[in-house]
């Protein structure tokens, strides 16, 4: 055939037999895998089928090969919860580099940065074992400065700045409530019960006078007058409510009930339903853009990024994180989505170039571009990655004083 390079030839498929790869069903032939390893001996691309006629598009393994740490964004420090090591990775976004890994509380799972860029509070969901704490970081000298503990209230989960940058709002998952927390004293300051099962996420609308809580096991999201400490109304969305997003100028809420498969747009003023649109593949986070222009849904079982137009309320288009998942034993989702990396925290850029999406099977953090829709980089945290937070500050930076404004 005039081939200038060595062949391997298997005739009695003893070497794939030993490899275990042997593929019974379609004859003596291996199951086709494709890897790529990058020069520290990483891998960076993983694909296998049973199906010997399926094989990774060019440009799917091509993008993996794409350099990993040039185009994080900008500046500024991206702080990235660790589900399975109980820690935070602060990356550096001008080189996408991990400058610090702190330890939190068992199973970190949201966390939220001050509006000044200087506090981030994890919430230490737990896992066998409940969580009952918060874990205060200061992002500029890179350590932790306290632990917030929340007593009986058990399993914190969402969590949000106050736009005065003193308090945090937190949902107790186990408790069925929203607590007010005043981070540089430690204190609890309100609790607020939904008497709804799983109050998972939490929102603020931009004039801080209500929050939006969706709750996993009763469907529905519940609405809190922040001002008054009262539980406004519950409103059924669909099953599975987890997901949610505010618009900018406040005037919509998406919840994402990953259950159903759908999408429930409310007006946050009269909480009248204003739209429910179909959101194949368990929807499980959302985030707007901060032009309003868009909401970014991640989508669990297929692996991508869903992109909905606000105004005409519909999909219009998917962007593939373009990962596999690194092994799923000992994970929260485990198995259940097969090969999927598993996307569920995003993150937008306050500038709106560039979205971050944890993919939780694949210990990998996804970089959108926002403006060609196409997934750009990598970033390597921990394992089991899934809260994000954004910081304007970097570590270390020359004349940012690292003075602790956490709970001692």
């Amino acid at each position: 055939m005039g081939l200038e390079f060595v062949n391997l030839i298997d005739p009695q498929s003893t070497v794939i037999k030993r490899y275990g790869i042997l593929n019974e069903k379609q004859g003596a032939i291996p199951h086709p895998a494709t890897v790529v390893v990058d020069e520290r001996g990483i891998v960076r691309f993983f694909a296998v089928d049973e199906d010997y006629t399926k094989r990774p598009a060019n440009a799917t393994i091509l993008a993996s090969l794409r350099p990993r740490r040039s185009d994080a964004g900008g500046e500024g420090t991206l702080i990235v919860l660790n589900k399975s090591e109980a820690t935070a990775s602060l990356i550096d976004l001008a080189s996408g580099r991990v400058v610090a890994t702190l330890p939190t509380g068992a199973g970190p799972h949201e966390v939220a940065v001050s509006p000044d860029g200087r506090t981030a509070v994890a919430t230490n969901y737990g896992g066998s074992e409940a969580g009952s704490t918060l874990t205060v970081i200061d992002v500029p000298s890179a350590r932790v400065t306290g632990t917030i503990d929340l007593e009986d209230y058990r399993r914190p989960h969402g969590i949000v700045w106050l736009g005065d940058g003193e308090h945090v709002v937190v949902t107790a998952e186990d408790n069925q409530s929203v607590l007010t927390v005043h981070v540089p004293s430690g204190r609890m300051t309100r609790a607020v019960r939904t008497g709804q099962a799983v109050s998972h996420m939490v929102v603020v609308t931009p004039d801080g006078e209500r929050a939006f809580v969706p709750n996993i096991g009763s469907g529905s999201v519940s609405v809190i007058d922040l001002q008054t400490g009262q539980l406004i109304r519950n409103i059924p969305t669909g099953a599975g409510a987890e997901g949610i997003a505010i618009t900018p100028d406040g005037r919509e809420v998406w919840i994402t009930n990953r259950e159903a498969d759908t999408i429930t747009v409310l007006d946050a003023a009269t909480l009248e339903v204003i739209a429910q649109i179909e959101s194949p593949s368990f929807p499980i986070r959302a985030r707007a853009t901060p032009d309003g222009r868009h909401v970014l849904v991640s989508n669990a079982r297929s692996g991508d990024v869903a992109v909905f137009d606000v105004r005409e309320k519909k999909e219009v288009r998917r962007v593939s994180m373009e990962l596999s998942a690194e092994g799923t034993k000992g994970r929260l989702f485990g198995s259940r989505f097969g090969r999927s990396p598993v996307p569920i925290g995003i993150l937008i850029r306050p500038d709106g170039r560039r979205a971050y999406v944890a993919n939780t099977n694949a210990d990998r953090v996804s970089i959108i571009d926002l403006e060609s829709w196409k997934t750009v980089g990598i970033l390597e945290p921990g394992r089991e990655p899934d809260g994000l937070g954004y910081s304007r500050l970097t570590v270390g930076a020359p004349g940012v004083s690292s003075s602790p404004s956490g709970a001692p």
